[in-house]
């Protein structure tokens, strides 16, 4: 066979394969609505998920500022403490 034949050929293959899937199985109105919850459900999740990563980020952000005002008073219990040794050694003098 010529190329142009095999090419003829394979544009009246794909139209007939076409054909037979295009006028097939419609969806009804059920598996539409069906369809339609599972897609509102899946946007329900999104919306969830962002809102937990909201969440998520805001509580990480609020644990990092509690951690370093602990790391502050800390130091500063370490000064006073290490204040109230030196009075005790000079007292003692």
């Amino acid at each position: 066979m010529s190329k142009f034949t095999k090419i003829v050929n394979l544009i009246i293959a794909f139209l007939f394969a076409l054909s037979i899937t295009s006028c097939g199985w419609k969806a009804s109105e059920e598996e539409i609505k069906q369809l339609e919850e599972t897609k509102a459900a899946a946007l329900a999740a999104e919306k969830t998920f962002a809102d937990k990563q909201a969440e998520r980020s805001k509580l990480e952000s609020d644990l990092k500022t509690k951690k370093d005002e602990l790391a502050k008073l800390k130091s500063d219990r370490d000064k006073v403490l290490k204040r109230v040794a030196e009075m005790k050694t000079t007292e003692s003098e």
